[in-house]
């Protein structure tokens, strides 16, 4: 099973690799552009980062708990960056 590390990873090299800057990811998979990644928009971020199916849901939920610090059960640009932020150090 993939660890928090190689997934955290894998996001930051798709950031990387495909976008000039995360703001420009976030709005990328901010699909319906209401300036927060549903559960289904994270997914496709996921996707994208080559993040097996069976853990898309998982990850995508778990991220969900542990950074959105408004309880809305969506990631704005403000929790995305801090997730970033954590990502990079």
């Amino acid at each position: 099973m993939a660890t928090k590390e190689l997934i955290l990873n894998k996001i930051q090299i798709l950031i990387t690799n495909h976008f000039e800057s995360p703001e420009e990811a976030f709005h990328f998979f901010d699909k319906n552009e209401d300036g927060k990644l549903s559960k289904k928009e994270i997914k496709s971020l996921l996707k994208k980062a080559e993040i097996s199916g069976f853990l898309r849901g998982i990850v995508s939920t778990k991220l969900i708990e542990g950074y959105d610090k408004d309880g809305d059960e969506l990631i704005n640009w403000e929790e995305f960056k801090a997730a970033i932020d954590e990502i990079s150090e």
